[in-house]
């Protein structure tokens, strides 16, 4: 029995196979990359643009980061 079948809530995406546990309180790791690898956060207006962003996002979804890593082309 495969490990969905023993967590109904841990599901897979066919194309790439990541297992993902959706619950209240859950924690998430995330990587994020730009479009082509851009550097695009070499700018700090665009880091000031991320901040923006995720605030608002905040206000209407709320969550907490614990913690968060940004590099030129990507982010944790």
């Amino acid at each position: 029995m495969g490990i969905a079948h023993q967590n109904p809530q841990l599901t897979f995406n066919n194309m790439s196979e990541y297992r993902h546990f959706y619950g209240e309180g859950s924690i998430i790791f995330l990587t994020i990359v730009t479009y082509n690898r851009q550097p695009i956060f070499k700018d700090e207006k665009n880091i000031a643009l991320l901040r923006q962003v995720t605030a608002t996002v905040k206000s209407e979804m709320p969550f907490e980061i614990l913690g968060a890593v940004v590099l030129p082309d990507h982010l944790h």
